[in-house]
């Protein structure tokens, strides 16, 4: 099963056919996906599930429907144990952005960590899982896939926000300012941290 934010909404793309019914099920195959996405932001819907049997062709077929774009992100740690966050449109986020043209994505990843925070000394540590989400540009709706990496850096001074990228601030965060931070922060953002166990 798959989770993508719309609006900071679920909608589960799922193989699987389950009891539940606070939520709308929809045919993947048939269904106008920007027709679900519009509702979402409308607040029409709160959840959402699409529905195709083969598990390994759902990506695929949403990927069919909407234009994609793709991108890399760190969940960076200091030698302290710190998490590196940036602060930008009223929420706390992790660093990312998209990939360049014959860029590889660990390389996108680690550029954009040093962009939008200035934090460098970086080293990928593992591959963590992708996030999906649903955004708005231009009049145009697209799917963001962003690849996120653990990674180590031994910088030293003081991260700088890129300010053309509308960061307000940066911070070295400890595991209690995390849990403070993501009370504030996007659905897929925690999922990260339930990943990494500092949810608990």
């Amino acid at each position: 099963m798959y989770k993508v934010f719309v609006n900071d909404k679920p909608l589960f793309l799922t193989n699987q056919i389950s009891k539940e019914t606070d939520f709308e099920l929809f045919l993947l195959e048939s269904i106008d996906v920007e027709r679900i996405i519009v509702k979402i932001f409308q607040n029409k819907i709160q959840k959402a599930y699409l529905y195709h049997p083969d598990e390994r062709e759902i990506m695929k077929t949403l990927k069919a429907k909407i234009p994609v774009c793709k991108a890399g992100g760190g969940l960076v740690y200091n030698k302290k144990g710190e998490v590196l966050f940036i602060f930008r449109n009223g929420k706390w986020d992790l660093p990312k952005g998209g990939i360049e043209k014959g860029e590889e994505i660990e390389v996108t990843a680690m550029r954009e960590v040093e962009e939008e925070t200035g934090v460098n000394k970086l080293s990928i540590t593992r591959k963590m899982q992708k996030t999906y989400h649903v955004f708005k540009r231009n009049g145009k709706y697209k799917l963001k896939i962003t690849h996120w990496f653990e990674m180590q850096s031994k910088f030293e001074g003081t991260p700088q926000g890129q300010l053309e990228e509308g960061i307000e601030k940066v911070a070295w965060l400890n595991p209690e300012q995390i849990k403070e931070a993501l009370k504030n922060s996007y659905e897929n953002i925690k999922l990260l941290f339930e990943e990494e166990k500092l949810l608990q």
